[in-house]
């Protein structure tokens, strides 16, 4: 089961209010905006997020101004100082910076967690 929705480059994760009988979403990751949308039935959410993510493109434009990224690809992580040490060890163990270290570890992950899926 997948409960995350995408439209034109923004995701939200989908969940249900028993106590208001819809599901609803937020779209997370944005700084200066507020993107929710909800609906009782999935065809209602899915087009409740459709035309929010559309009047925030449309409101951005109409006044002239930049439309946020959901992510913009960098993050900062808190780890334990020593596994931050054994993780820069092993990046240079074998001629990587640690960003593509840690990018390349992610990536793994994803892959290893979609097979299992499949």
């Amino acid at each position: 089961m997948n409960n995350i929705m995408e439209y034109k480059g923004y995701y939200a994760k989908i969940e249900y209010s028993d106590e208001d009988k819809c599901f609803f979403g937020v779209v997370r990751g944005l700084r200066n905006t507020s993107i929710s949308f909800e609906g009782e039935t999935v065809e209602e959410l899915k087009k409740d997020f459709e035309d929010a993510i559309d009047c925030y493109l449309e409101d951005c434009k109409a006044n002239n101004e930049e439309p946020e990224k959901q992510y913009k690809g960098s993050f900062n992580i808190r780890i334990e100082p020593e596994l931050h040490v054994e993780a820069v060890k092993f990046a240079n163990l074998f001629n990587m910076s640690l960003n593509q270290f840690v990018a390349k570890a992610i990536k793994d992950e994803i892959e290893t967690y979609e097979k299992a899926r499949n």
